[in-house]
């Protein structure tokens, strides 16, 4: 999907909007719809039925008339695909949209002719009932995008996604398999000895984030104050933003052309980043140390990382359990606690194998062989292990 930055005029800025509340309120009311099924009431309606009643919302609310058709019927298809996802996949359950959030809409039956390049550094998309809209050109727009999204942040910047099939990246045919050991302290540490960090906020701007989180606190709510602290907010966190998503995709990219199969570790990430308040009854432990270790997690982009890498290679990823890959031994296959003397050493306490601590634990997933089970009280070791790709001193 290829994303571009919008530059709207004011009264074009206004048009936008004014789709993103038409497919807000769709949205919204196919919501609240299925929220009131209960068993044994009739079902709720489908995708045909909702578009045959939006038909007749638009012929008596003029609101709704002054919009786009497709906009809005778009909305009601990206909920019929949202609730088939809940339903085959278990994910979360479509919920409402608040304005200033969930800002967007989508366009499809998009042809060649509707987007357009104007010069070296600027193109123009046509968007129904507000014409043509410049956007910064900063790579190709694939003629092959039949739909394309409009989106607005929090900071107030609108942008444009075109839908293209992502191709996928061919295998090298050079048999080489690479483990992924995802991490806090080095994002992501190869078994070949690669240790890759994500990038974040500077500690500049990272100062200047506390200092306006304090300010926004002490804010009135619902004052012009307020306001621009939120905006101030969103610009530095939607910085921080692009630049994981920059690095996502050209590591993934590398990643995908360097090996031929790709092994990381299958975590349940929504568990482990799930908070430790606990309930009234049951308070948590440790929940504001919990919470920190949530969002330096999510700002990892961990789970993010192995989506693209099975879009780009896609048969080519594997997933290895992760239990006990860091305590075990990548050489003599010994598994004691005692080895990962702190986050960064790992010294085997049977035949004195020493290495990154990441390291270790990224060959032993890509040996894909990890301690599984006890037997008799100790933990049952792998056998028939497969070389290691490469031995990492540290």
């Amino acid at each position: 999907m290829s994303r571009f930055r919008l530059q709207p005029t004011p009264d074009q800025e206004a048009g936008l909007l004014l789709h993103c509340s038409h497919a807000r309120f769709v949205w919204n009311l196919a919501v609240e719809q299925h929220a009131h099924w209960q068993t044994g009431r009739p079902p709720a309606p489908c995708y045909v039925v909702q578009a045959r009643q939006l038909t007749e919302a638009r012929a008596e609310c003029e609101w709704l008339r002054s919009g786009s058709v497709t906009v809005q019927q778009q909305a009601l298809r990206d909920f019929a695909e949202a609730m088939a996802s809940y339903f085959r996949k278990h994910n979360r359950r479509p919920t409402w949209r608040k304005a200033g959030r969930n800002d967007g809409f989508r366009q499809v039956a998009v042809r060649p002719g509707h987007v357009e390049r104007l010069n070296r550094r600027f193109g123009r998309v046509w968007v129904p009932k507000v014409g043509w809209v410049r956007f910064r050109w900063s790579r190709a727009v694939s003629p092959e995008a039949r739909s394309y999204r409009v989106t607005r942040n929090h900071a107030g910047q609108w942008h444009v996604a075109f839908a293209v099939p992502p191709k996928p990246i061919p295998a090298p045919d050079n048999g080489k398999t690479v483990g992924i050991d995802r991490g806090v302290v080095v994002s992501a540490a190869l078994s070949n000895g690669d240790m890759l960090q994500c990038p974040g906020l500077t500690s500049r701007e990272r100062s200047r984030l506390v200092r306006l989180q304090r300010r926004l606190a002490r804010a009135e709510r619902h004052s012009s104050r307020r306001r621009r602290v939120r905006t101030a907010i969103a610009r530095l966190q939607g910085r921080e933003t692009r630049r994981r998503n920059d690095w996502l995709e050209k590591v993934s990219t590398d990643i995908a052309r360097r090996f031929d199969l790709i092994r990381v570790e299958d975590l349940d990430i929504r568990a482990m980043t799930r908070t430790a308040r606990g309930t009234a009854d049951r308070p948590g432990h440790q929940v504001r140390q919990k919470a920190g270790l949530n969002r330096s997690i999510l700002a990892q982009g961990w789970g993010q990382l192995v989506t693209r890498l099975e879009q780009k290679a896609p048969g080519r990823v594997e997933k290895v359990r992760a239990a006990f890959t860091s305590q075990q031994c990548s050489t003599c296959g010994n598994v004691s606690p005692e080895s990962r003397e702190s986050q960064a050493v790992y010294r085997c306490v049977a035949c004195g194998f020493t290495c990154h601590a990441d390291v270790n634990a990224a060959m032993n997933i890509a040996a894909g062989q990890a301690v599984t089970a006890r037997e008799g009280g100790a933990l049952a070791l792998p056998v028939n292990r497969e070389p290691q790709l490469a031995t990492f001193a540290g």
